[in-house]
């Protein structure tokens, strides 16, 4: 009788994950530097349909809210987290996509935080937004940096993608709910 072969598991690998959270921790330094140098232009466009920029940017932000909730439950199901709940075949399309729609609605916004206001200090809500944004999309870069690697420790993407979702709802909180509680549900 013959012994069965056992073939050693390779130990998860931590290098990636250090090097993906440290470019997303470059790229939140970058934007945050960028917007502390960088005069603020005080300039904005504003879209159809809304009263004022701040009024798209409070939208959009929810809509990056909402579509960061889609997130949250769906990557729950995706790992098991919703007892008694199996996941769907189109559960990770919608992850997949709920994230590229949340990031895009983000964007917009982040321009214009960004080049018409830039990085700002003056009071607490203030800094705070400013500090999730930059947060925002260095979390952003270190999950698609992680998602294409294989073999990392299970909970790297999860971190990341908690960082994320913690980043956009400071954001909204800091933001558009800001916006709504002052002037009501406006468009």
């Amino acid at each position: 009788m013959s012994t069965p072969q056992v073939h050693p598991v390779a130990p998860p690998r931590t290098a990636p994950v250090v090097v993906a959270f440290l470019v997303g921790a470059l790229v939140a330094v970058g934007l945050g530097v960028y917007g502390s140098v960088h005069e603020p232009t005080f300039f904005s466009i504003n879209v159809a349909g809304f009263s004022s920029p701040t009024a798209v940017k409070a939208w959009l932000a929810t809509l990056a809210g909402v579509l960061a909730l889609v997130q949250l439950a769906s990557a729950a199901v995706m790992y098991g987290r919703m007892p008694g709940l199996r996941a769907p075949s189109w559960i990770g399309t919608l992850h997949v996509w709920s994230g590229r729609l949340a990031v895009l609605a983000t964007v917009p916004v982040a321009v214009h935080c960004l080049y018409a206001l830039g990085f700002r200090t003056g009071e607490p809500r203030v800094l705070w937004h400013s500090l999730a944004g930059c947060l925002l999309y260095g979390a952003f870069v270190a999950k698609m940096l992680l998602l294409s690697r294989r073999g990392l420790p299970g909970w790297a993407v999860p971190v990341a993608g908690g960082a994320l979702f913690t980043a956009i709802v400071v954001v909204w909180s800091t933001s558009a709910l800001y916006f709504f509680r002052t002037t009501g549900l406006t468009f």
